[in-house]
């Protein structure tokens, strides 16, 4: 199951986000998403985990408070195939 964690504190890395999970259950993977310019944290990430230890965490981690930040987090929706504007160069 992957799990979509947001209002991250810009201080979080992949590790700490792992950690925070795995006193859950087993995490498969665990990635903040940066900025493809800068590198810093964009304040989201994903972890991916089983489907019972992904529902369970939903349940318990979805509020709390990691550095004075309310965490939202939920089941990630797939990502669309992006579409082409259709203007492409000459």
């Amino acid at each position: 199951m992957k799990i979509y964690v947001g209002n991250l504190p810009w201080s979080t890395t992949d590790a700490s986000l792992e950690e925070l999970f795995n006193t859950i259950g087993a995490v498969s993977s665990a990635r903040v998403v940066t900025d493809r310019d800068s590198g810093r944290s964009r304040g989201f990430g994903f972890v991916e985990m089983s489907h019972e230890d992904g529902q369970r965490a939903i349940a318990d981690l979805n509020g709390q408070q990691l550095e004075s930040r309310a965490l939202r987090i939920n089941e990630a929706n797939e990502q669309q195939p992006r579409r082409s504007s259709g203007g492409g160069s000459w």
